[in-house]
Order: C-alpha cells, then sequence, then structure tokens
C-alpha cells in the first residue's frame, strides 16, 4: 500500500466541485446529462450508455458531505433505471457502467437491499452477452436492420468487468468472475499492443471466437491510440489485478499506464488521439485523463510505495492540471466541472466540450486523494 501524501490544493478543488454540483444540480436533477453545449448539458434518456455517470458523480459527493440532496436525486436517477431493464430492447455491455455507479455504488455506501437485487439483475444481463466460442463479451446490438455486429468487442468493456466482480463477492457464485476473467484474457491477447498502446475494436467471428480484424472506432484510424480507450485499458486492467490477485493484469496496466505517461504534453492532459497525423485537429481528451488518472491512483496503492510513487505523481499532475488549465469554477454559464473533452472525432460529435463521464472521474480522482480508497467499481 502507497502512503503519499496529497498536494494542498485538493481540499479547494473538492470544495470547489461541491460549490459547483450544489448549483448545477438545482437545474439537472435526476435527470441524465451527456455533454455539455454551449454551458448547458445536454439530457439523454435513461437507456443512454452514460446514465450512470452523473449519479455515480452524486454519491461521490454524498459520501463526503453527506448532502442529503445529492443522495435523494442519485436515488431518483436510479429508480428510473428500473424502466430501462424491463422495457428497453438494446442493453448492451455498458449495463456495467450504468448499474455500477448507480445501485452497485449505493449498495456499497447504505447497504441498500434493492440496490443490492437491481445490481444483481444487472450483473445477470451483462453475463448472458457473454460469447463462450471467443470468451468475450458483445459490446452492441445492432444500430439498424441488417447490421451484425455480434462478434465486436471494444475496450471499453473492461471497465464494465468490475459488475461482474462485485457479483461474485457479494453472492459467493465464482461464474461472474470466471467469466470477466475470460474476457480480461482476451484483452490481454487482443487488444494490448507490445508498447502498450490499445485496439478501440476488435471484431470476431461470433461463431467460431476467430479474430477477423481491428477498427478504428473513436479513435484517429485501426493502428492509432486512442487516448480514451487507452485510459478503459489502464484503469480495467489495475481493477482485474484488484479482484483477483492475478499478475498478468497488473503487468498489463504497468505497460498500458507508461505508454500513456509517456504520450503526455507539458500540461500532462492527453490529446483524443496519441497518432495523430498533420492536419488532423489536436483537440484535447480531459475526460481521457480523469479516467487515467484513477487508474494510476489505484496503481500506486497495487504496488510498493517505492514503485507506486512515480504512478501517484503522475495520477495527481493530471489532476492538479484538470483543475487548474481546464476547471470551469468560476464560469457560472457552465455547468461542466472540467473542460475540452471529446467525444468521437470521427464521427465530429461533442468536441471540445465538457463531458459527465470526464466530469466523474475528475470527481472520483479528487475523492481519492482525498483519502476515500474505496471504489465503486
Amino acid at each position: 500500500m502507497s502512503v503519499i501524501v496529497k498536494g494542498p490544493w485538493v481540499d479547494q478543488a473538492w470544495q470547489d466541485t461541491v460549490d459547483k454540483v450544489s448549483k448545477t444540480s438545482q437545474r439537472i436533477g435526476a435527470q441524465f446529462p451527456h455533454a455539455s453545449v454551449n454551458g448547458t448539458y445536454v439530457l439523454e434518456p435513461a437507456s443512454w450508455w452514460t446514465a450512470g455517470f452523473w449519479p455515480g458523480l452524486l454519491w461521490l459527493l454524498y459520501r463526503d458531505t453527506k448532502n442529503d440532496n445529492f443522495k435523494a436525486l442519485a436515488e431518483q436517477c436510479e429508480d428510473q433505471l428500473d424502466s430501462v431493464i424491463t422495457d428497453y430492447y438494446k442493453l448492451d455491455h455498458d449495463i456495467g457502467f450504468m448499474w455500477t455507479l448507480t445501485s452497485v455504488a449505493r449498495y456499497k455506501l447504505l447497504q441498500a437491499d434493492d440496490s443490492k437485487r437491481r445490481g444483481l439483475l444487472a450483473a445477470n444481463l451483462l453475463a448472458a452477452r457473454f460469447n463462450v466460442k471467443g470468451n468475450f463479451i458483445r459490446a452492441w446490438n445492432p444500430w439498424k436492420e441488417g447490421e451484425n455486429n455480434a462478434g465486436w468487442v471494444i475496450i471499453d468493456c473492461m471497465m464494465n468487468l468490475p459488475l461482474l466482480y462485485w457479483a461474485s463477492e457479494v453472492t459467493g457464485d465464482p461464474r461472474y468472475k470466471h467469466l470477466a476473467q475470460e474476457h480480461a484474457d482476451t484483452v490481454l491477447k487482443h487488444f494490448i499492443r507490445p508498447d502498450g498502446s490499445v485496439y478501440h475494436i476488435v471484431r470476431f467471428d461470433e461463431h467460431t471466437g476467430e479474430r477477423v480484424e481491428a477498427l478504428g472506432g473513436q479513435g484517429f484510424a485501426p493502428e492509432s491510440g486512442w487516448s480514451r480507450g487507452t485510459s478503459w485499458a489502464l484503469y480495467g486492467m489495475a481493477l482485474s489485478y484488484q479482484h483477483t490477485g492475478e499478475e498478468k493484469y497488473l503487468n498489463a496496466a504497468k505497460q498500458v499506464a507508461h505508454y500513456f505517461i509517456s504520450q503526455l504534453p507539458e500540461d500532462h492532459v492527453p490529446l483524443w488521439d496519441f497518432r495523430l497525423p498533420e492536419g488532423i485537429a489536436k483537440y484535447r481528451d480531459s475526460s481521457a485523463g480523469a479516467c487515467a488518472a484513477c487508474g494510476l491512483l489505484l496503481l500506486a496503492d497495487l504496488v510498493s510505495p517505492l514503485e507506486g510513487a512515480s504512478y501517484f505523481k503522475a495520477g495527481e499532475a493530471i489532476l492538479n492540471s484538470l483543475y487548474t488549465n481546464y476547471g470551469a469554477w468560476d464560469n457560472e454559464n457552465e455547468e461542466g466541472l472540467i473542460l475540452h473533452g471529446t467525444s468521437h472525432y470521427p464521427e465530429q460529435k461533442n468536441m471540445d466540450v465538457p463531458l459527465i463521464y470526464g466530469d466523474y472521474f475528475y470527481v472520483e480522482g479528487l475523492s481519492r486523494l482525498k483519502g476515500h480508497t474505496k471504489q465503486f467499481w
């Protein structure tokens, strides 16, 4: 366990966050913000993949402040997800993102039995997406009639696996954990390159399990280095090690972490892709930085203090830069916490704007620096 003292800026950053969310929550309420456009968070339906991040952020703040308004809004968001389970046909692998940060978070904080039930139901639905031929969790369902993406797997799913690890922990049934590890092993084999960079999408033959090809996805190209995908791999592998004790996941997390850190610019906040040719807009992605920072801080706790110091330093530097250089604390016309996120450059969607998952991971990182080392994941 690493014992490292946080910088003095953290308490002020935390208070600024609490103050801002206290104001923005009055407008956002128990709804589901996704990306901030012209200063206002655009709201999505409860079925959208980012539905868990706003209530998750509220739970992070509630844990520290015991503000009942944050608690009430987070619980109301969770209640709305019940209709998604029963009435929505296109639930996909992001079940993990959605119910880990709502039901699992509430269960871990309050031991609420209804949240435990919801989390276990979600875990069963996620486990049902496992392809036994290829040992992977299928990412999406067809986006349009006639489309076949039954063999598509994406790096993001590493962050959905904690729902399965949690299900095994609370039920004593190892099957969920086994499925999660099989998926993580597939990622080790097919997603992480020797230099620590990662693929976003790998397509497998859904009948034989054979690898077919890599796809660019939200990165610039199949062989580029999409930074948020790199952060999913970094944090996800560290979490898989934490839940299993398997050294191969720890080594993978270190490998990806070293690549991520080596690619950072002077202000420690990554470009949206680490391999961009000339002529392509070099937007930052603050959300990738925030997620990676959480992974780096976890890594620091998983290794010896001597080894962990460099991971801690890198994670704290990212969060400090996000607070100092990317924060919107004094801008009353901006609901987002941190600026300059890039959601999907290839589709030209939500570029250079605050993103709710960037805000979430930023707050999670601060929370960890404040001493809250037990994650919802």
